[in-house]
């Protein structure tokens, strides 16, 4: 063990908090990547939440930029801590062309190193140590450190349901679950200063109607609470209409973001968080952003955000990826095709096995509840299984721990890891795997 008496306390508080429980395993799984010549017997880490199906086509794109257009005078200067001038108009007209569906300001677009800097520079300006920020549940649980490490604002799991049945039409957050959750949090003398939902969400693919994100933003003005939805899938959408997955959706409601509402009630509480990482597949570039209309706080971003600029480089580079029109539309639409092929793929073997899940309108991820599989309904039980499908398939699994949720045995898939070959040979494992495994009532029956 290192000798923690070299540094401080907040160091040694950071040496004990690991930012998610699967990301050892992750890194185990990683150096063993499955390759259908190469490494047959090879892992299929399905846990985190990369998106690798169109990488070649931004690459290649990528590759063509760097090497015909001259590198403007900027690139090697500072610039706005909200970030340059010509990325931000460039990332306004692309959101409001893709996304919202409406003309956007530049002006009211912060920019910082990927969704975590944006989430973690959000916490520490609108809300003060101790504050609490509520979060459906499940949510994703990183979100726990990016608002606790540094603005140290604690985590609500709200809990709007336990059988994931009831969120088969999408999210059921009500002015109730909303009403419940402040009384609860005031009577511990905590603060409700912000309310953060994932649109589409993490991990179940749901999406919040315009008529509820609207009965919310109301009910959290009148309150004084941040709103902020957080639309970094908004353009990793499926189609529902495909026949192979029709008859699993009572409806086929579309994706609405958020922006054009913050426009509507033109309010200091509503905020809108997005990156690049999953909608383009480029986690590494760390490019993510905040719209508001909240002036004082993008001042305050501004000035705190030195220690989390994006590259003037990646700008650049970005900056003429989002402004070719018909690039952009052409490679989403490449994506929307990929999503939904890999999604088709996951979800016919979770048939076959009889394991529900949550059907998906967006997002990397399935939601899966393989209870069935567990001796009890217990963390422990969770993790055993976890971790004993990763050592007889190779296949990692995001785990439930972290989420929020009360049922154990839930499990996230993320299927944009790898192509729709080497995805169906992940899956084909756990169908092998899971056919041959009686649960635990079959047994107690024999």
């Amino acid at each position: 063990m290192s000798d923690l008496s070299f540094i401080s306390s907040r160091g040694k508080r950071a040496y004990h908090t690991v930012v998610r429980p699967d990301f050892e395993l992750y890194f185990e799984a990683s150096k063993n990547i499955y390759h259908a010549v190469d490494n047959p017997h090879g892992t299929f880490p399905l846990n985190v939440a990369d998106n690798n199906l169109n990488w070649p086509i931004l690459r290649e794109r990528l590759q063509h930029i760097a090497a015909t257009k001259e590198i403007p005078e900027w690139v090697s200067g500072y610039t706005s801590g909200l970030g340059h001038e010509t990325f931000r108009a460039a990332l306004a007209e692309f959101l409001g062309n893709f996304l919202a569906n409406r003309p956007l300001d530049p002006e009211n677009i912060g920019v910082a190193a990927g969704a975590t800097a944006v989430i973690e520079l959000s916490a520490i300006i609108l809300a003060d140590k101790g504050d609490v920020a509520v979060f459906p549940a499940p949510a994703y649980p990183v979100y726990s450190r990016d608002i606790m490490n540094k603005a140290g604002v604690e985590r609500y799991d709200l809990i709007t349901h336990h059988d994931s049945a009831a969120i088969h039409r999408g999210p059921t957050l009500s002015i109730e679950h909303l009403e419940k959750a402040k009384q609860d949090i005031e009577h511990q003398g905590s603060n409700f200063k912000l309310l953060v939902v994932t649109n589409p969400d993490n991990p179940t693919g749901g999406l919040y109607t315009a008529e509820q994100l609207e009965t919310i933003a109301d009910w959290c003005i009148e309150r004084k609470i941040h709103f902020i939805v957080n639309e970094i899938y908004g353009l990793v959408t499926i189609n529902t209409t495909d026949p192979a997955i029709v008859d699993d959706y009572s409806d086929h409601h579309q994706f609405t973001s958020f922006l054009s509402l913050i426009h509507k009630k033109n309010s200091p509480y509503l905020h809108q968080w997005y990156a690049l990482s999953k909608d383009l597949g480029i986690s590494g570039m760390r490019v993510g952003m905040v719209y508001s209309l909240n002036q004082a706080f993008l001042t305050a971003f501004n000035n705190l955000n030195l220690p989390h600029m994006v590259s003037n480089h990646t700008q650049w580079l970005m900056e003429n990826v989002l402004g070719d029109q018909e690039f952009m539309r052409n490679f989403l639409d490449a994506q929307h095709q990929a999503l939904t092929k890999g999604y088709i793929i996951v979800v016919e073997i979770l048939k076959k096995l009889a394991i529900p899940f949550v059907p998906s309108y967006g997002s990397l991820f399935i939601w899966a509840d393989f209870s069935k599989y567990l001796v009890e309904e217990t963390l422990a039980a969770e993790i055993e299984f976890w971790k004993t499908l990763y050592k007889n398939t190779g296949i990692l699994l995001t785990p439930g721990i972290g989420f929020g949720h009360t049922k154990r045995g839930m499990f996230r898939i993320v299927y944009t890891c790898f192509d729709d070959e080497a995805l169906l040979v992940a899956m084909k494992r756990i169908q092998h795997y899971l056919a041959d495994l009686p649960t635990p009532s079959e047994i107690v029956a024999l």
